[in-house]
């Protein structure tokens, strides 16, 4: 089966590259008849709150992205002890004892020299008698695993293809801090072996983790996950923004975007395929990572904008009632959403329905015009189509047509030059306040 997961950590609020790679991981688990896995990065106690965790969860329900399983890290940690002995047992964990001072001045000498500035592994000459001389100064290690030299690290990823990694290029990574808190690198390597994830589906920027994590699932003697790595999103200037570090659901949700806008934009960011106004069921089922370039992805606000209008146009009124305004029904709802680009938005055309209004500056002309077509709508026909009615027989007794004909009605009947069709929105208006403005109370 099908095993993805979205691991954030609860430092902070997720924002719009968070949403994307949940997102993907969601589809390509339901693509498949798979599973969907929340797992919770908590180990850094310092920084991880409950409130973001609260937040995470809340996020992922407003989108539909509702996990099958959730996991934390901060409760697994006799999981990452086991592996850790063991792995120390078989030589791919060591103790190093530089502080970081050390390792800084070691860094800059290597690039000084025009060298990476590559770990030296001077923690493996030490012997075991200097390794308790420093541990008997106060000295308590930090700890890193050990790579193996002897062959390229090599995949094929699902989305930038073959991969290939020299381990001599690379530093042993460490894996846990002096305090006995853990990095973020075993942890969740022995999180996907314990939680049989098949597929890890994140940004580009941690394709070299990925070469070290596969030595550390080689170490465990489990098999890899495959790996999608997308490229990365860019703003609509065309290069990466910080601005999208910043945009979270909150402010999508405040703009009147619909979870169903934001799942249709990203879900085909990257890729050649039209980004269209369809449901999720048709996104899903054409959801593959061979769809995905390289090239970095454009996430640019007003597309999302005028994507959610076009979904808006679809709504039914049962999807949308509990955010209506009371007293709002589905007559309402189909006569104004042709013109909203945000649900929120009704409720400024529900307030023209049911007015008051202002009244427009009107010429004497079209004063008395509109006088004559007081007269006529006292004697038609309400139950039917009165907005017909009421210009048909105006067009006819006055001779006007085209602007002349519907705009002096439209400005007295909604104080506005446009809006939605005057058909639907005049049986809402109805009879009485329709006649109160024609005569322009």
């Amino acid at each position: 089966m099908i095993v993805t997961r979205f691991a954030p950590s609860p430092t902070g609020r997720l924002h719009v590259g968070n949403i994307r790679t949940a997102l993907h991981n969601f589809m390509w688990a339901r693509a498949n008849g798979g599973r969907f896995l929340l797992r919770i990065d908590d180990t850094d106690a310092e920084r991880s709150e409950e409130r973001f965790v609260d937040a995470i969860r809340s996020d992922l329900g407003w989108l539909g992205l509702t996990p099958d399983a959730e996991v934390r890290q901060s409760e697994r940690f006799a999981l990452y002890q086991a592996r850790f002995d063991a792995l120390v047992a078989a030589g791919r964990v060591y103790p190093a004892y530089e502080t970081a001072q050390e390792l800084d001045l070691k860094r800059k000498i290597l690039l000084g020299r025009g060298l990476p500035p590559v770990y030296d592994r001077a923690a493996l000459t030490l012997t075991d008698d200097q390794r308790t001389a420093l541990e008997a100064d106060g000295i308590t290690p930090h700890w890193r695993f050990r790579l193996d030299h002897a062959a390229p690290i090599t995949w094929d990823d699902l989305i930038r293809g073959p991969q290939r990694f020299d381990p001599v290029t690379m530093s042993d990574p460490v894996v846990r801090r002096a305090d006995g808190s853990w990095l973020y690198m075993l942890p969740s390597a022995i999180d996907d072996v314990e939680m049989g994830v098949t597929h890890v589906v994140r940004g580009e920027d941690h394709v070299s983790n990925t070469a070290l994590q596969l030595q550390m699932f080689d170490a465990m003697g489990a098999p890899p996950p495959a790996f999608a790595h997308e490229a990365l999103l860019t703003g609509s200037e065309g290069k990466l923004s910080k601005r999208l570090g910043a945009l979270g659901l909150d402010h999508f949700r405040a703009e009147g975007i619909e979870p169903q806008a934001i799942r249709a934009l990203l879900a085909r960011l990257g890729t050649s395929d039209p980004v269209e106004a369809i449901d999720d069921a048709a996104l899903i089922a054409t959801f593959d990572f061979a769809r995905f370039g390289r090239a970095p992805a454009r996430f640019d606000e007003a597309e999302l904008a005028q994507l959610n209008a076009k979904i808006l146009h679809t709504l039914p009124y049962e999807e949308v009632a509990d955010r209506l305004p009371a007293g709002m029904d589905a007559a309402a709802w189909n006569a104004v959403r042709p013109n909203l680009s945000a649900v929120k938005d009704a409720a400024d055309w529900w307030g023209v329905v049911e007015g008051p209004i202002a009244v427009l500056d009107l010429d004497a002309d079209d004063r008395a015009y509109l006088a004559d077509a007081a007269q006529v709508a006292a004697t038609i026909d309400w139950a039917t189509d009165p907005w017909h009615a009421l210009t048909g027989a105006l067009k006819a007794t006055t001779g006007r047509k085209g602007k002349t004909l519907f705009l002096p009605l439209r400005r007295a009947l909604t104080g506005l030059d446009h809006g939605p069709d005057m058909a639907a929105l005049l049986p809402l208006i109805g009879r009485e306040r329709a006649l109160a403005r024609l005569t322009l109370e």
